[in-house]
Order: C-alpha cells, then structure tokens, then sequence
C-alpha cells in the first residue's frame, strides 16, 4: 500500500481501468446465471421479466415427480460410479508419467489428454460407431465408460501437478529399508498426493454429472440423465423446471469449486511445511 501511494496518476489510473474491466468480464460471465436463478421463482408456467409472483412450484416439481427423480438417480448413479474408476486409472497414469525415466512423456500425456481437446461430438460419434460394434449401446456400463473417457484426464493434471512437487528419493528410501512397493504407496506417496486426487475426483464427478454430448449418443430412455432431460426440456417444451434443476446445478457446482479451493489452500499449507 505504501509503494502504491507513490505510483503516478497514469499508474493509478491502469490499475483501477484493469479492475474495472475485470469485473466488467466476470459480470458478463454470470450474467446468465444472475438472470436463471430469480426465474427459477416464477409463478407463472413461463419466462417473463417482471415476475407477477414467487413461487416454489418448479422445486417441488423437481424433487417429486418420478421424472426428474429418476434422471438425477441416473446422474448421481453414473458419476459415483465414474468417480472411483477414473480417480484410479488417472493417479496409476501419473504416478507412471513422473517417473524420472518415463520414456515418451509427452506423448503419452498428449494421448492422455486428448477427450478434453477433442470435441465432444467427434467423441461421441467415435464412442458410438465402436459401442454399435461390440454390444454396449443403451447400457449403464458402456455409459460409465464413455463418462470415465472424458473424466480420467482431469484426474491425470491434477495428480501429475501435485506430484511435481514430490521427492522421489522419499519413495526410493522407503524402498531399500525393506519396504514392499504397495506399503511405500499407501504410507508415504498416498498422503503426500491426496489432496490431488480428491481434487481430481471431484473434478470427474462434476464431468461426469454433466456431461450431455457422449449421453445422447450411447444412453437410451433408461439411462436419460439429468443433463439429458434438460436438454430435451429445451427442444420439446419450455419447462420452467428447467430453471430450478439449473439452480440445483449451479449450487452444487459452487459447493464442488468452494471445497476444490479449500484443498488447494490445505496442499499448499502442507506443501509449505514440506519445504521448511
């Protein structure tokens, strides 16, 4: 604050212009959701600024009818089970990846990576043409694999970021005082890269939970998920429950980000006492 009084007045004038349109950027940003979450109150069957009144009718209709139930089953039912398998798969692939003698590294991450550059729809077309040959279309299993596709990756950057700061020589004197590899893991390597994983986790949970593109493509009537329902609410009819599944959406997407920051800040706590 002290060097800040001493800035000249064309300084003190970019500081507050780039504030300025920081902000202007971030309201633009949630302009969408300040306007969907008072709409998700409306008491009348469609959209319309002013509102006449206030009104629970699209909650209630959200969280009673078997409809709307049964695609957010579906969505819980799908993530969860996405969750486990692509936190694995992700933390053994960079557990692999930060080994000092990797060979190919790049390449391998590049490959790893590549559902979260390609399209979606490129995605979902390929998953579809293979599932058609090999009997997995319209089924839960070829559903959470096609969601573990695109969730692994996100595991993969968050765990190879928390092991970059990792001493492998921990692991390594673990090992010659007599220590077998699954102990030096679950005792020394786990605790250090925890925070990263659940990072990532939750990071494929909300992937997962969302995702829509891959599911028109390989889920049927019985696997229509939350995000699905929205979007054929959106197509067929404008449902305003539409409104306060998205609000639902949007606060947990909130709760996911807020807990994301908490663990960054507690790896980066710990990460400081490492180092001293």
């Amino acid at each position: 604050m002290a060097s800040f009084a001493y800035t000249s007045p064309m300084e003190k004038g970019w500081h507050y212009l780039h504030r300025l349109i920081c902000g202007a950027v971030l309201l633009f940003l949630i302009a969408p959701i300040l306007v969907i979450v008072p709409l998700s109150f409306n008491s009348v069957p469609f959209f319309s600024y002013p509102m006449p009144g206030l009104s629970l009718r699209w909650y209630q209709e959200f969280f009673l009818t078997s409809r709307w139930q049964g695609a957010l089953y579906n969505s819980t039912l799908v993530a969860a089970s996405v969750t486990p398998l692509s936190t694995a798969l992700g933390t053994l692939a960079a557990l692999g990846l930060s080994r000092p003698n990797f060979p190919w590294r790049t390449a391998v991450m590049s490959l790893l990576i590549t559902p979260m550059i390609v399209p979606s729809v490129i995605t979902a077309v390929a998953v579809y043409f293979f599932y058609a040959s090999v009997g997995l279309l319209n089924s839960y299993a070829g559903l959470i694999l096609a969601h573990t596709l695109l969730a692994t990756p996100f595991v993969v950057i968050t765990v190879t970021a928390t092991l970059m700061g990792f001493d492998h020589s921990l692991s390594r004197a673990a090992a010659s005082l007599g220590a077998p590899p699954i102990t030096v893991f679950f005792k020394i390597i786990l605790p250090l890269i925890l925070p990263g994983m659940i990072s990532g986790a939750l990071f494929a949970f909300l992937t997962s939970f969302d995702e829509v593109v891959v599911t028109l493509f390989v889920a049927s009537a019985e696997q229509r998920t939350l995000p699905k329902v929205m979007f054929s609410g959106i197509r067929e009819e404008m449902n305003p429950t539409i409104t306060a599944a998205a609000t639902v959406l949007i606060l947990f997407s909130i709760a996911v980000l807020t807990a994301l920051e908490l663990l960054r800040r507690r790896s980066e706590r710990l990460r400081g006492i490492g180092n001293t």
